[in-house]
């Protein structure tokens, strides 16, 4: 029997510039540790806001997905 089998991890990632750039910041750190990353889910999105009411900061909740050996 042929198949995959494969496991989700939620990791949280921050810029100073966007959103995307909080992807792209956690997509690359989660490929240096994890081998067949397949996909990642952005679950949750914040904005983090200092004391002059402007945005200083992005943050993203990802699931990534990656194939088990």
């Amino acid at each position: 029997m042929a198949g995959t089998v494969a496991r989700v991890t939620e990791i949280s990632a921050t810029s100073d510039t966007s959103f995307e750039d909080a992807v792209k910041i956690g997509l690359q750190r989660a490929t240096q540790t994890l081998r067949g990353v397949k996909s990642a889910w952005v679950k949750e999105q914040e904005v983090q806001v200092g004391d002059d009411g402007n945005i200083n900061g992005y943050k993203v909740n990802l699931l990534i997905t990656f194939v088990l050996e």
